[in-house]
């Protein structure tokens, strides 16, 4: 799968309308899918390549194997370029403010009749509802969506440490593009597509919702949880190392037991189930912890990776980037950028036919495929050049 053109959207051609993290995460699977993704960019470039602090890593993440044009799409002649690509491309993507493709009549009524089979999909903060007008962020969902309630301690909410509804709502969005372009293989039809970041956080929290539908007693904040299983917590052992260790079966207690020496816990009967040892937390907890202390982490990984035990060591995301096992499997591959420096960068975490999806392009510069784009829509070069000059292009 080294060739574009053995890749599963080989020929379908993307239109990219779109900024940040959720309507980029689209285009990017799309693109390394195989399909042909073309950014539209302001003739500046898309904003989020000047963001400072956590926002520094987003357009590098999130817009390789792309395309780049810069157009004023204010100036009439910049909307032409877009409606023109509009008229002959599969899928069209955007995650503007509602509102804001209308006012420039770049909504998928007007385009829907330049293309009738133009699916057009659409990246917003609701799905049409009381909520529509509102401006949405991942934050802003997290907050009133459950989830910074559940990821937090009580009484202090938290979001979540990666952007997962903007990349979530990105992949249903890439979900439902290639939905809608297998079902226009029976209709002959495209159709929009709308994906939301507050519905997809409701999904996150799904669960909690289903635990008090059932039970009637509302889901505790995850720190203040009456946890399933007896042991799965992080423990601080020698040298201030600190390592998640979990034992969720009998069998796995035994083995517990076993690898560290604890033959008093493993005979003692109050301990014998699960069950039983999530009763015995208040005092069971606390004896593993001062027992633990001691222990050498790197020990404590061993007696539970020769036995098969779930662990976990604490890594910062940094660290991932030497992690032995992505390195192995090719999950991180090296990266252009257009400044001339080479990043690994983070592969889609699937596998088609035995293979990961491939790095064909760094995240393109800005306007760094006007020229040639301009040319398949038949703009000669003195063209390009006029509009260029005139401002309209980049």
């Amino acid at each position: 799968m080294s060739d574009a053109r053995e890749l599963p959207l080989s020929g379908v051609q993307v239109l990219e309308f779109a900024h940040m993290v959720m309507g980029p995460t689209c285009g990017m699977i799309l693109a390394d899918l195989g399909a042909d993704v073309i950014k539209v960019e302001p003739l500046q470039g898309d904003s989020t390549r000047r963001l400072p602090g956590s926002g520094t890593g987003f357009f590098a993440t999130f817009n390789r194997n792309k395309k780049s044009v810069a157009i004023d799409v204010s100036d009439p002649r910049g909307l032409e370029i877009v409606r023109r690509l509009a008229a002959r491309v599969d899928i069209f993507s955007e995650n503007f403010k509602s509102g804001t493709m209308a006012r420039l009549g770049l909504d998928y009524a007007r385009l829907s009749q330049l293309n009738e089979r133009l699916v057009y999909v659409s990246h917003k903060g609701f799905l049409p509802g009381p909520y529509e007008h509102r401006t949405a962020l991942d934050e802003v969902v997290q907050m009133m969506g459950g989830l910074a309630y559940m990821t937090g301690r009580p009484g202090d909410p938290l979001r979540a440490g990666a952007s997962v509804n903007d990349i979530m709502g990105g992949m249903f969005g890439a979900i439902g593009a290639m939905a809608a372009l297998r079902e226009r293989e029976r209709t002959g039809r495209g159709q929009e597509v709308l994906s939301s970041l507050f519905e997809n956080n409701v999904l996150l929290v799904a669960s909690h919702m289903m635990q008090y539908a059932l039970t009637g007693r509302p889901a505790a904040p995850m720190p203040a949880r009456v946890s399933a299983w007896g042991i799965y917590d992080v423990f601080t052992v020698a040298g201030g190392e600190q390592i998640f260790l979990a034992v969720v079966s009998d069998t796995q207690w035994q083995a517990f037991c076993d690898a560290l020496g604890f033959a008093d816990l493993r005979d003692d009967e109050r301990l014998a189930t699960n069950n039983q040892r999530v009763m015995a937390r208040s005092w069971l907890m606390p004896l593993l912890r001062e027992r633990l202390a001691t222990r050498q982490a790197v020990d404590i990984a061993q007696a539970f990776e020769s036995r098969g035990l779930p662990y976990a060591p604490i890594r910062a995301p940094h660290e991932l980037l030497e992690d032995p096992h992505l390195d192995a499997t090719g999950g991180l591959a090296p990266m252009p950028l257009p400044d001339g420096r080479e990043v690994k960068t983070v592969l889609l975490p699937l596998m088609l036919d035995g293979t990961r999806l491939p790095v064909r392009a760094g995240p393109p510069s800005v306007g760094a495929h006007t020229d040639e784009v301009l040319a398949t829509l038949g703009y000669t070069e003195a063209e390009v050049q006029a509009l260029r000059a005139a401002g309209v292009v980049a």
